[in-house]
């Protein structure tokens, strides 16, 4: 009895026309559900991004830490070395240089050591030392804007690979349409152009911002340089 009374209860529901409302189910998507859900493909993808991330951040760190240190210089620096060559005092100079332990003390203390011969010498090797000294500051430095370049390009091989994996998927189903698959595909597949623009973009601007600390450092050594060569030039 209690079954028929079920079952007369359903059926006017049924010829009332009253439709149930079906209430969709907002689905919440972490980062970590997009890195998982990749595939083997995407995978990959996402662990060579993140060791290119580590690159570019130990990189940077090293540099700008290294360029930092290179562009501290005493405001007094260049007029004791001036006091001590004038007072011919150039083994001081020399030890005034070496304390320093700067890009333009190291150019500084070359020059020193050249002190005797022509003006024409001296400059020449204050020239290769300070390119040298360039040379060091700029290590490593362009290969943060090479990760700045590939970082995006891996990101979109990643993305086109998860692209060809879900439409062999779809062909694979017989040619139904199943869009639930399909957007499924897509944005795994674009997460791996999400995370290779954002190591490209941090690459570059952290290759941006190391090339104007050199910028700066050789502005300074250029400015020593002169500064030392009119000294050597002065009257006695």
């Amino acid at each position: 009895m209690f079954f028929e009374s079920l079952q007369v209860a359903a059926d006017q529901v049924a010829d009332s026309g009253i439709e149930t409302e079906v209430v969709p189910v907002d689905k919440t998507l972490s980062i970590m559900d997009l890195i998982m859900s990749g595939g083997m493909g995407g995978h990959l993808i996402m662990i060579s991004l993140f060791i290119l991330s580590v690159i570019a951040m130990y990189i940077f760190v090293e540099r700008y830490s290294a360029i930092r240190k290179a562009t501290k210089l005493d405001v007094n620096f260049m007029n004791n070395i001036s006091d001590q060559v004038h007072e011919g005092k150039l083994d001081a100079a020399k030890v005034m240089c070496q304390q320093a332990g700067t890009p333009v003390a190291r150019m500084i203390e070359k020059g020193i050591s050249r002190i005797g011969k022509p003006l024409e010498d001296i400059n020449t090797a204050i020239e290769n030392t300070g390119k040298l000294e360039v040379f060091k500051l700029e290590t490593n430095v362009s290969t943060l804007a090479t990760i700045s370049g590939a970082a995006p390009m891996i990101g979109f091989l990643g993305t086109v690979i998860g692209m060809i994996v879900a439409f062999h998927d779809m062909a694979s189903a017989g040619g139904q349409i199943d869009v639930e698959l399909l957007s499924k595909g897509i944005y795994t597949a674009m997460t791996t152009t999400v995370a290779g623009l954002v190591v490209g973009i941090f690459a570059f601007i952290g290759y941006n911002l190391l090339v104007v600390r050199v910028d700066k450092v050789v502005h300074q050594m250029e400015a020593s340089t002169t500064e030392f060569m009119d000294l050597l030039n002065e009257p006695i």
